[in-house]
């Protein structure tokens, strides 16, 4: 936990961030592959690992896009247990909300440089660019089918089909020559599935000895049978 000098010094989401950030732009939609226009500029700012980026009932006055790292978007429930809602990859976008406030926190993952982009900024450009609106639309529609997907994982499928689900969503976003580095530690990742991290960890051992995936080391995984994953996922 931060102590309140803590708390207080750290950049918030409702007020621009105060270490010398860059105005950059443009920033782009990584999953409709839209770029916003040139002159939509936006700032830079880098969070520590485990740092806060906006914390649950926060104003929502940016919208965030990933430049390096990963971010993790999650709600701290009152007996302490934490469901994350999303992982955020480079290129993703997030933040945007239906309200005037966030319904989760953001927090980084590993050390993490976003792009930010005032809410009220974007809303502006969406009413004079049509462009802009349809890739917000497209954003908001997205966000809306991982809900219900995760909704559908979380609450039907079995522990070997929740860990292969998400293997195989990664080995989509992140894979490089076959192989991908996952940035999240199991812990986060049985979070993200409703498992325990000895769960977790089980049906990952169990696949690397049934030789449907190879494991370098703790993160970095290779699929070597992507079909029989997607069949154990259904």
């Amino acid at each position: 936990m931060f102590s309140r000098n803590e708390m207080l010094a750290r950049p918030r989401a409702d007020m621009p961030p105060s270490s010398s950030p860059a105005a950059v732009g443009p920033a782009h939609f990584g999953a409709s592959c839209f770029t916003l226009p040139p002159s939509l500029l936006g700032t830079v700012h880098s969070y520590d690992k485990g740092e806060e980026i906006y914390g649950d009932d926060e104003p929502a006055d940016y919208v965030y896009e990933v430049i390096s790292g990963a971010v993790r978007t999650c709600k701290l429930l009152d007996d302490g247990r934490r469901q994350i809602g999303a992982f955020h990859l480079p290129g993703d976008i997030f933040g945007l909300e239906t309200d005037s406030r966030h319904r989760m926190t953001a927090d980084a993952v590993v050390d993490t440089t976003v792009r930010l982009v005032r809410h009220k900024t974007l809303e502006d450009a969406a009413l004079r660019d049509v462009g802009v609106a349809n890739a917000l639309r497209a954003l908001a529609l997205r966000d809306l089918r991982h809900a219900e997907e995760h909704m559908l994982l979380l609450g039907r499928k079995t522990a070997l089909e929740r860990v292969v689900t998400f293997l195989l969503e990664m080995d989509r976003r992140l894979a490089v020559a076959g192989m991908f580095e996952l940035p999240m530690c199991r812990r986060d990742i049985g979070d993200y599935l409703g498992l325990t991290l000895e769960t977790v960890s089980r049906v990952i051992s169990h696949l690397h000895g049934k030789g449907v995936l190879g494991l370098s080391n703790a993160r970095q995984i290779v699929l070597r049978n992507r079909q029989l994953l997607s069949d154990m996922a259904v």
